[in-house]
């Protein structure tokens, strides 16, 4: 579904993503795991379009992206679902969830219906302001909202960031389940044993280079992937 070829990206002097080249294949969940600073989120940006790579090209389903703008690229099918939630905090359960389709002007029931099911405390808090709702409702919100688009892809930054366990692997939970209902997941994760879990593929992203792939089986058994990031 998604190539990225010869990748890089640049922060002023500092060149972030240096040279990566990688492919999310349809219905699969993709992670990239590494320490921080490794270029991680970088790369997502510019896939986003929110960074402009400075070479490379960016292809979905083989057509080429690289120069499109963010919104261009929602309306293409990827969406994001940025570190830290980044809901909207005066604004109700129902209106962020409203801005996540702020491209489409067909109707929004069905998929309103779709992200209540998979998340029904948000259903039971729609009048609520999102910024009186915990840490993990908040999450389930962000990803709530990115599926309002109806993305083919979705690309998740560090969803379990700052959340206690038990929630952390009930947002694992609705991932797979979302992958499960078509959509495929590019996840960047701090807690590489949960990203490892779940991924159908891994690839490990080194100070802006990707210097490992495997099954997530593969590199949960590997035992540099083990020493550096498992712990």
């Amino acid at each position: 579904m998604l190539k990225i070829d010869g990748l890089r990206v640049n922060y002023g002097g500092i060149e972030a993503v240096k040279d990566i080249t990688f492919e999310v294949p349809e219905r699969e969940i993709v992670t990239l795991i590494g320490a921080n600073g490794a270029g991680k989120s970088t790369t997502l940006r510019a896939i986003a379009g929110l960074v402009k790579p400075a070479s490379g090209r960016i292809h979905l389903q083989a057509e080429d992206i690289t120069a499109l703008s963010p919104d261009r690229i929602v309306s293409k099918g990827i969406t994001l679902v940025p570190e830290g939630r980044r809901v909207f905090p005066d604004l109700t359960v129902l209106e962020n969830l409203k801005i996540g389709a702020y491209l489409r002007k067909d109707s929004l029931e069905d998929d309103l219906a779709w992200v209540y099911d998979l998340f029904p405390r948000l259903k039971e808090r729609s009048w609520q302001a999102a910024g009186t709702l915990s840490g993990g409702e908040q999450q389930m919100l962000a990803v709530g909202r990115a599926l309002m688009s109806r993305p083919k892809l979705m690309m998740m930054d560090e969803p379990s960031l700052g959340l206690a366990p038990l929630v952390v692997k009930g947002i694992f939970d609705i991932i797979k389940e979302i992958n499960r209902q078509g959509v495929t997941i590019l996840l960047i994760e701090q807690n590489a044993n949960m990203a490892l879990h779940t991924a159908d593929t891994a690839y490990v992203l080194e100070t802006g280079r990707l210097t490992m792939k495997g099954t997530g089986r593969e590199l949960l058994s590997n035992e540099a992937v083990k020493k550096a990031y498992l712990g």
